[in-house]
């Protein structure tokens, strides 16, 4: 039991609190220069910081690397949620919000391919021990996809400023 729900419970809200922040993040990046993207933001935020905050509760014996990267997610997570709430994306803030965001996004998709690699018998198969060249191609593929995303994003977003009072 974990939290009062058996594990396959509390294993299944996991899983889809990550696979929401997962396409809510892709839906965010998307909109990167919108400026109607605050409920999607938001969700992906929450559900990003449920997904790294729910991984630590799984029974453990020792600091396993699930761990630091749920450390890392939270974070880029803090940073991100400081830059976008508390400093308004206001200077390089915009920078700190851009790169925390995405390379918090990335760590989902991350754990996301090493849970594939663990429980999809076909992925499995093809790297059982994760250090095979398809698991190798497939996280190298998933890095260079987010490091471009993260270029075009941080190129592409432009902030609203806010009017400032009596410039009418």
């Amino acid at each position: 039991m974990i939290l009062g729900m058996p594990v396959a419970t509390f294993t299944l809200i996991h899983v889809v609190l990550s696979l929401i922040g997962i396409v809510a993040g892709i839906v965010v990046v998307e909109m990167i220069g919108s400026k109607k993207k605050e409920a999607w933001t938001t969700l992906f935020l929450t559900t990003t910081v449920l997904t790294s905050v729910t991984g630590f509760f799984f029974p453990f014996d020792r600091l396993l690397p699930s761990h630091v990267v749920g450390i890392i997610s939270l974070i880029l997570l803090a940073a991100a949620i400081a830059a976008l709430r508390a400093y308004r994306l206001a200077g390089r803030w915009r920078a700190i919000y851009v790169v925390t965001a995405i390379a918090a996004l990335y760590l989902n998709v991350f754990v996301a391919v090493v849970q594939g690699f663990l429980k999809i018998p076909f992925l499995k198969q093809l790297a059982p021990t994760q250090g095979e060249p398809p698991f190798l191609i497939a996280q190298a593929a998933v890095l260079l996809v987010f490091i471009g995303i993260g270029v075009l994003a941080f190129r592409s977003f432009r902030p609203e400023v806010p009017a400032l009072a009596g410039s009418d």
